[in-house]
C-alpha cells in the first residue's frame, strides 16, 4: 500500500498539473515564440508520467529503510521538491508567466539534487532513479528560460 501511495502522490500532482495546463496549451502557449529544441506537446505527458512513477518508487525505496540515518530528512526533501514541482505549472501556465516559472524551476532543480544526495547514502538505486527527473527538469529549465527570453515584453 505504501508503494501505491508514494507513486500515487506524484501522479496526482501530475494529473492536477495537466488539468491546469489544458486551456493554456490550447490558447496562450501556441502564441509564444518557442526556443530551439522544443518537443511536440504530446511528449510531455508520457515523459512526466514516467518521471513521477520513478520519483515515487525512489521515495518508497528510501521509506523502506525505517530508522536509517537521514531518512526523515531525505523524505522531507522529497516532499519539498514535489511541492515546488506542483507550483511550477500554476506559475508558468496558470499565470502565463515564464519569468515566474523560472523562479520556481531553478529551486526545483536544486531540491532534486539535494534529494538525490540525501537518498544516496540510504539507497543508491533511489538516488539514481532521480537522475532522469533531474535531466528532464534541466531541459525544462532551458525551455522555460527560452520562453522567457524570446517572449519578454
Amino acid at each position: 500500500m505504501a508503494l501505491i501511495g508514494f507513486i500515487g502522490l506524484p501522479l496526482l500532482v501530475g494529473a492536477a498539473s495537466g488539468s491546469l495546463t489544458a486551456a493554456a496549451i490550447r490558447d496562450w502557449y501556441p502564441s509564444l515564440i518557442a526556443p530551439f529544441g522544443k518537443p511536440p506537446n504530446w511528449v510531455f505527458a508520457p515523459v512526466w508520467t514516467t518521471l513521477y512513477i520513478a520519483m515515487g518508487l525512489a521515495a518508497w525505496r528510501v521509506w523502506r529503510h525505517a530508522g536509517a540515518l537521514g531518512q526523515r530528512h531525505a523524505l522531507q526533501l522529497w516532499g519539498w521538491q514535489l511541492l515546488v514541482n506542483a507550483a511550477w505549472t500554476p506559475a508558468f501556465f496558470g499565470l502565463h508567466s515564464p519569468g515566474l516559472g523560472m523562479m520556481v524551476i531553478v529551486p526545483m532543480l536544486a531540491l532534486i539534487v539535494l534529494t538525490a544526495r540525501a537518498f544516496a547514502p540510504i539507497d543508491r538505486a533511489a538516488a539514481w532513479l532521480l537522475l532522469p527527473y533531474f535531466l528532464w527538469t534541466g531541459y525544462a529549465t532551458y525551455l522555460n528560460a527560452g520562453f522567457w527570453w524570446l517572449n519578454r515584453i
